[in-house]
């Protein structure tokens, strides 16, 4: 098995199931950090098996990922603007 696999099988469990905790409980705010959290795990995620496969026309999603994830922060953010 390549090691760069290798670390993304360690990398998603890693950092998904404390995205999934902040997602599961507490307030708006921390579910938005939560959300983004995911968003970043899964994008290095991508990005290490595009290159662990050794196909870099394979990076085209997490590109895309990261500039939806950037986009939706930001309406995200609007919305939970108004809150006190």
């Amino acid at each position: 098995m390549n090691t760069l696999l290798l670390a993304a099988v360690v990398v998603v469990p890693g950092g998904l199931v404390p995205a999934m905790v902040l997602l599961g409980r507490g307030d708006a705010v921390e579910r938005l950090v939560g959300l983004e959290l995911m968003g970043a795990v899964v994008v290095l995620a991508l990005m290490i098996v595009a290159i662990g496969f050794g196909q870099p026309q394979y990076l085209i999603a997490p590109v895309v990922l990261v500039v939806l994830s950037w986009a939706g922060t930001l309406v995200f953010t609007r919305l939970l603007g108004g809150r006190p």
